[in-house]
């Protein structure tokens, strides 16, 4: 099997042809998608409809999978998660962010099929940390390395919104003791091709813990408005059974919200990565 792969963006982004991932990789397939996802961050994949099954098992060829504290998943399936815009309240996606970065362990990817799309709106944009990190002045750079920055879940999952019943405040607090805030180097350097890249985001990072609270401030602002930059960045427009495979540890991606009251359903499956640094 040859995957024909195509870039649709300079810094990040490619759609990959000629691979059916509901069938097991061999192990030429599995080398050829890591790679392209090294070479690209973000991966695209049309008509590919997945059950949760083959979705899980494509997840856990690159590691070990995660279950999501907040929110529901698949019953026979819970690695694979559940973002349904009738089920849940999904601002908190609709923002800059990297997956699970309040983790010991963040994600090292992801593998997200559309279940449910608009008939338009509920693009998701993906945004290189590392093409962001590499177009800051060397001053910046040196100022940046070294600190380290509190994650925090919850940021984008806080208790007024996440705690209304009782069965879902036990459900919280249980997360938030299993999840405490974590500490990671505001610049992050891949574990395979080492590369930097920003890991900092506005879904999870609350402080850069060296700063006082206003220089924090100030340079969060500065690194979130700097990331999103267009150039650093690639938008895919979803179809039904789309499938998207992105490297969690030097991406940060936003779905927009901008289609309501039409519905939209995903599933996700999370693959686990080591600890930033």
């Amino acid at each position: 099997m040859s995957l024909i792969i195509t870039p649709i963006s300079p810094a990040l982004g490619a759609r990959v042809e000629g691979i059916d991932l509901r069938q097991p990789l061999s192990r030429e397939s599995h080398q050829a998608l890591h790679q392209a996802l090294l070479d690209h961050q973000v991966l695209f994949f049309r008509d590919q409809p997945l059950e949760p099954t083959q979705q899980a098992r494509l997840a856990a060829c690159f590691g070990d999978l995660h279950i999501h504290p907040i929110y529901p998943s698949v019953p026979e399936q819970p690695e694979v998660l559940i973002l349904d815009t009738e089920r849940n309240d999904l601002r908190d996606n609709a923002l800059w962010h990297s997956d699970v970065s309040f983790l010991k362990t963040p994600a090292l990817g992801a593998v997200l099929s559309a279940k449910q799309v608009p008939p338009y709106g509920g693009d998701t944009l993906w945004a290189s940390s590392s093409a962001a990190y590499e177009a800051l002045s060397e001053p910046l750079k040196r100022l940046l390395d070294g600190l380290t920055a509190t994650h925090d879940l919850s940021k984008s999952f806080p208790e007024s919104r996440f705690a209304v019943s009782e069965q879902d405040r036990l459900r919280f607090e249980e997360a938030k003791r299993r999840n405490p805030p974590s500490s990671h180097p505001v610049v992050r350097t891949h574990p395979v091709t080492g590369r930097r890249g920003l890991f900092v985001n506005e879904g999870f990072t609350t402080r850069i813990n060296e700063l006082s609270e206003a220089e924090s401030d100030a340079i969060l602002r500065l690194l979130f408005s700097h990331s999103a930059q267009p150039q650093f960045t690639v938008r895919w427009q979803w179809q039904q059974d789309d499938v998207a495979f992105w490297d969690n540890r030097i991406t940060q991606h936003f779905a927009i919200d901008d289609y309501r009251p039409q519905r939209r359903v995903m599933h996700r499956a999370t693959i686990l990565g080591d600890a930033p640094f």
